[in-house]
């Protein structure tokens, strides 16, 4: 009898499969968005251009795009009849499929490019620029300063911003579902999905599940004890206006930009081009939805800021990993998950479309932690040394010293994870599609009716205002961090 329950309690052959494609596809995508990240924002670093500014805003279009509409937008552009395979067939060479191991990394890596981008800037714009201009005023090539300076910053941030982005394609749900290309190519997620979905297996489910989220917190242990500080000490926060490296230096941060651009902003391309002609026709019902979608996001996007401030502040001030574990995961469960939980839990006592947008911003607001807690907590630790024993003699008070030192030396990453999370619940559809009733219905759970009912034209119109909404908010957000911090 115990032999046949712990046979019931192991994993098949075919979940061993799962478990390895999952690691592999997440940590083959964590590591070339990470590893692409630190041209692009060295470049974005030190370059001056015109609408600089608009290319960093307009770098998280992609992260911040619902996954259906993006998806939509990878296919156009890498599919059979895209211009990647056209023009590959122009030179003789054999297409490419975008299904499969390589379809589902390039996916990862076209939502998580962007964020480990700004990520990476925010520790570069951390670095003071005075020790730039010692660098510079004592002749020091661009490689010493990289060795000494930029560097030490890569090592305290890399750990976490792979951790972050590995987490996030561990969950990778719906990119696995449309691109994954068979049972070769299944993720721990699709088969939770096929254990509920199609089996109704609740065991089997639980034992996934559990594997999964015991996965996210090893990764999130690991990641935190190998996040290092970076100890450059406190600067006068003016910025760097130093000129940068020329000749061939140069030219590589204009290709990095350039191909960083054109592999972002086509997909994005293709998807305003289909969507156009249907914003003559769009439904009734369309603006109402947005309404309700916009006061959950901006809902949601205070409370998880509100959170991971206290959080990341409270990280900083102890030691211990606790806060950090805390934080981060949330990253190991999904929004089906949790509102599947909620779902029962809140059915025998009320009708659960009552309560459908308060659940959705509690939900929303605590998956969106963990980016904002991992964009905060380098610049709360680095605040801390440098000003912590400061404060601390002179005796501010704690209002006083978050209005005129905490918050802003942190207006910037907070206003940036402000408008991620804003953005992202924008395009939530997991819990809401399981609480709202006929009247009730968010922007994407509207679209995704539209798909149903094979109205495409409209549902591509509406994807379209989608994606202007939530990037109109992260906007918002991220331009108030910004203002805030230069003021």
């Amino acid at each position: 009898m115990v032999a046949a329950w712990a046979d019931g309690f192991a994993l098949a052959p075919a979940d061993w499969q799962a478990l390895r494609f999952t690691l592999l596809q997440a940590g083959l995508s964590a590591a070339v968005s990470s590893l692409l990240a630190i041209p692009v924002a060295r470049a974005l670093f030190r370059r001056r251009f015109p609408l600089r500014g608009l290319l960093i805003r307009l770098l998280a279009a992609p992260f911040v795009l619902p996954v259906v509409v993006a998806v939509m937008g990878l296919l156009t552009v890498f599919g059979r009849g895209g211009p990647i395979n056209v023009g590959l067939g122009w030179l003789g060479l054999p297409e490419v499929s975008i299904f499969g191991l390589h379809g589902v990394v390039l996916a990862n890596v076209f939502f998580n490019l962007p964020l480990a981008t700004r990520m990476l800037l925010h520790g570069w714009q951390a670095i003071p620029s005075e020790r730039f201009r010692l660098a510079q005023s004592l002749g020091l090539p661009p490689s010493t300063q990289f060795r000494h300076l930029e560097a030490p910053m890569l090592r305290a941030q890399l750990p976490g911003i792979f951790a972050v982005i590995l987490l996030i394609c561990l969950a990778s749900f719906a990119i696995a579902l449309m691109l994954g290309g068979g049972p070769k190519a299944s993720t721990l997620e699709l088969a939770i999905y096929q254990s509920l979905r199609f089996e109704f297996d609740l065991g089997r489910a639980a034992l996934l599940a559990a594997v999964q989220f015991s996965l996210c917190a090893v990764i999130t242990l690991l990641a935190a004890k190998l996040t290092l500080p970076q100890g450059f000490g406190a600067g006068l926060g003016r910025s760097m206006d130093s000129p940068a490296p020329k000749s061939w230096r140069r030219l590589c941060d204009v290709v990095a930009i350039a191909a960083a651009a054109l592999f972002l902003f086509g997909p994005l391309l293709a998807v305003v081009i289909k969507g156009v002609p249907g914003l003559a026709a769009l439904p009734n019902g369309v603006w109402p939805a947005v309404l309700r979608s916009v006061v959950v996001a901006v809902v949601s996007a205070l409370l998880a800021s509100a959170a991971a401030l206290i959080m990341a502040t409270g990280a900083a001030r102890n030691k211990g990993k606790a806060i950090e574990l805390a934080a981060m995961l949330p990253l190991a469960a999904s929004a089906l998950v949790l509102g599947t939980g909620l779902f029962l839990l809140v059915r025998p006592w009320i009708a659960p479309e009552s309560v459908a947008l308060p659940i959705t911003v509690l939900v929303n607001a605590t998956l969106t932690l963990p980016y904002l807690f991992r964009l905060l907590l380098p610049e709360a630790r680095q605040l801390r040394a440098d000003y912590g024993r400061l404060t601390a003699s002179l005796g501010l008070p704690r209002r006083t010293r978050l209005r005129f030192v905490t918050l802003p030396r942190l207006a910037r990453p907070l206003g940036y994870g402000a408008g991620l999370a804003a953005a992202l619940s924008m395009g939530d559809l997991g819990v809401i599609a399981l609480f709202a009733g006929d009247g009730g219905a968010t922007l994407p759970l509207f679209v995704q009716h539209l798909i149903g009912a094979y109205r495409l034209q409209q549902a591509a119109a509406a994807s379209l205002i989608l994606v202007a909404v939530s990037f109109a908010l992260f906007w918002a957000f991220d331009r108030l961090g910004s203002y805030y911090a230069d003021a």
